[in-house]
């Protein structure tokens, strides 16, 4: 098994019971705990969890205690934090549509008060994004490692698995639910999501139940894309890098001094690209996670 996994391109996309080791060349069979079987994608998911922890609770720890972040790595990171909430969370939840002034200057211009500056990330000012802040970083940051993790040799993209990614979309359904029915109540929540209708009073029982059904299927299936949207990004671009690099395989002879150097060349291209996609995919997801609690928040 271990050596139709070293010589199989795909293998980096594909889930197995199997941790490859390039350093030394081998695969290194992975554990079975009771009736489950630890797989390379539980691996790389735990890897991506460890690193949140020893990155993020050490630069909380730093803003609570109101010092100044010092350093490159932590003023990158605090800055991802700031974005997340100041370009993210706060114009797509914090939308009064019964009072224009409250959010409108962040959503517009993005300008907040100067009390707001280093370190406010971790205080909350009674903004409704600021109860949804901890779950939306760590949804970024989990999507963002787990997509790099797959770039590393011998690792595994775990959002390149359905699973993972339904999972991920599941919890972010649930997020929506809670903001709605927060906002609107248990009842309110689902009787909101139909708009109103101005028709006769006889079509209206029909017309509303039609519409009922209608927009929790588009809840559910909003959510269905945003799970399949990040699963098929990031397995496409791998499939591309080992379809690429499988042409230095099937080249032969004299070809093969022609082939070997385009498909690296290409591999490389294909690889930068895939690194700004790692990012690019992790505020997508994050970005529409936010809008749809927004959405559910703010009913019309």
């Amino acid at each position: 098994m271990s050596e139709s996994h070293s010589h199989n391109p795909l293998s980096h996309v594909v889930d197995h019971d199997t941790l490859e080791i390039p350093v030394v060349g081998t695969e290194v069979p992975l554990p079975r705990i009771g009736p489950v079987q630890i797989t390379r994608f539980m691996v790389m998911e735990l890897i991506a969890a460890v690193l949140m922890v020893a990155i993020l609770v050490p630069l909380a720890r730093r803003v609570a205690a109101q010092r100044v972040t010092k350093g490159r790595f932590w003023n990158m990171f605090e800055a991802i934090l700031v974005f997340i909430r100041d370009g993210i969370a706060r114009p797509t939840i914090d939308v009064d549509h019964d009072n224009h002034g409250h959010g409108h200057g962040e959503a517009a211009g993005g300008h907040h008060p100067p009390a707001e500056g280093h370190g406010s990330a971790a205080k909350p000012h009674g903004r409704l994004s600021d109860q949804f802040l901890p779950f939306l970083w760590t949804l970024f940051f989990f999507v963002l490692f787990c997509n790099l993790l797959g770039m590393i040799p011998g690792g595994a993209a775990a959002t390149g698995s359905i699973s993972v990614t339904a999972t991920l979309a599941l919890l972010t359904l649930v997020a929506v639910i809670v903001a709605g029915v927060r906002a609107s109540g248990p009842l309110g929540f689902w009787v909101n999501l139909v708009p109103k209708m101005d028709v006769p009073g006889v079509l209206k029982p029909f017309l509303w139940g039609l519409m009922f059904v209608i927009e929790v299927a588009g809840l559910l299936i909003r959510h269905v894309v945003l799970s399949v949207r990040l699963f098929a990004n990031m397995l496409a671009g791998h499939i591309v890098i080992a379809v690429i690099l499988g042409f230095v395989a099937m080249a032969g002879g004299v070809f093969t001094y022609v082939v070997t150097p385009a498909s690296v060349l290409g591999a490389v291209a294909i690889s930068l690209l895939e690194l700004f996609v790692a990012f690019l995919q992790a505020y997508i997801f994050t970005f529409l996670a936010s809008l749809f609690i927004g959405s559910a928040a703010h009913p019309h």
